[in-house]
């Protein structure tokens, strides 16, 4: 599946027709599901300001996107807390993931038109796993709170695998458990380490511009851009995957 593309968002062709049929759809959870980053945010923010961390002057959003979001723990860990030791920092995590879940329970949305992808992809028996740095704990609560428990067969964890995203073996573990095989499959995703990650597996990335500008996501080379589920891009792809489908 590839795609042309002009790389500049909303004039670009999209195309998943390359190699049909389609037969799997991955998802990363953070930001792609849902618009968790703000959230993530606010938890860094209130817990980084109470150590005193830069000073005590509060992290911004710029700060977050380059050290922080669709990052793996243990790597914000050595961002941040250089000096610590991994137990502390790692203890650090834990509370402020914990920060998270109750923020999540509160105010998580999911991303614009993600039940009606959802619900094309089941109507085509498609298979699906959720491919996440998130801990077991947020990735299960986050599907859960989005309804989407039934709808996910698998939800790999990139902390259960060798190496985390952006390394390939979370997805390649997703293709293994799913007997799916790249060239049949796309996935979503919305950080440059997400996209880096499933296009090093050899799968067709489509990047969802949920916080990320598009000239950086561009950079980590997706098949197309998305604003979301709703994007007309998208759906045009889609109506043309299905075409192409019927005559094979």
């Amino acid at each position: 599946m590839s795609v042309s593309s002009k790389c500049n968002g909303s004039e670009s062709k999209s195309s998943l027709t390359r190699f049909p049929p389609l037969e799997t759809v991955l998802f990363d959870i953070d930001g792609t599901l849902c618009d968790s980053d703000p959230l993530h945010h606010d938890a860094f923010r209130e817990m980084l300001q109470e150590i005193g961390f830069n000073g005590g002057v509060p992290i911004d959003e710029q700060f977050f996107i380059d050290n922080i979001a669709g990052r793996h723990n243990e790597d914000i860990c050595h961002i941040l807390f250089p000096d610590w030791d991994l137990e502390k920092s790692l203890k650090f995590m834990d509370d402020k993931e914990a920060m998270f879940r109750r923020l999540a329970k509160e105010k998580l949305k999911p991303v614009n038109g993600l039940h009606k992808l959802c619900k094309w992809i089941e109507e085509r028996g498609f298979k699906r796993a959720a491919v996440t740095n998130a801990p077991r704990e947020n990735a299960e609560l986050m599907v859960s709170i989005l309804g989407l428990s039934e709808f996910f067969q698998f939800i790999i964890i990139g902390g259960e695998c060798e190496r985390a995203k952006p390394f390939p073996d979370p997805y390649i573990k997703a293709l293994q458990v799913l007997k799916a095989s790249p060239d049949h499959t796309i996935i979503f995703e919305d950080s440059v380490s997400g996209i880096k990650a499933g296009v090093a597996a050899g799968v067709p990335v489509v990047g969802i511009t949920t916080r990320n500008p598009e000239n950086i996501l561009m950079e980590a080379k997706p098949t197309f851009l998305i604003k979301d589920y709703e994007d007309p891009k998208l759906w045009e792809a889609l109506e043309e995957l299905d075409r192409t489908s019927k005559k094979n």
